[in-house]
């Protein structure tokens, strides 16, 4: 792998882990809630998932699946851009998973939360550090039209020189 690819792939590898702790998180148990039985002084506690306490765990996930897609297609400073909307998008699980008032038992799920938007924000970092200067992936292959326009758009050099222009010279020169 070569030196400009790495921040690329830093945030490429870091990003699928972040997905995957958010979406563990969301399925844990954050809390309980007590439910008297009617008719009977009995209580009976329920685990409630961090799906439901936390709501945006999930598509948080799905942000950083999609992320890697993005990441590959743009290049420059669109990265940046990315870069930045996954560290506004990555503090959100980290404050929930550090700040929401849970039981102490649901301990796990708020770690595991806090740990992929931990993720997110160091994907981030990479990208707002230094992958802008990684190279697009796919960018020495071109298209069949890319390629017939750009020959469009350079000087027919053979017609240049049969007209007695030097087509080495440039229009500055002239």
């Amino acid at each position: 792998m070569t030196e400009s690819r790495r921040p690329l792939w830093t945030a490429v590898g870091l990003l699928p882990l972040a997905a995957a702790a958010l979406w563990g998180a969301s399925r844990l148990p954050w809390g309980a809630t007590i439910r008297s039985r009617p008719g009977t002084d009995a209580t009976t506690s329920v685990p409630v998932p961090g799906a439901e306490i936390a709501p945006a765990l999930l598509p948080l996930a799905v942000l950083a699946l999609a992320a890697v897609a993005g990441l590959l297609a743009v290049a420059g400073p669109w990265r940046r851009v990315v870069g930045a909307l996954l560290a506004a998008a990555g503090l959100v699980p980290v404050w929930t998973g550090l700040v929401q008032h849970t039981d102490a038992d649901a301990l796990w799920g708020r770690v595991l939360a806090a740990a992929g938007g931990a993720l997110m924000v160091a994907a981030a970092v990479v990208l707002l550090l230094r992958g802008h200067r990684a190279p697009r992936l796919g960018s020495r292959y071109r298209s069949p039209a890319a390629v017939k326009e750009a020959a469009r758009a350079e000087p027919d050099l053979w017609q240049a020189l049969s007209a007695g222009d030097d087509p080495t010279e440039s229009a500055e020169g002239r």
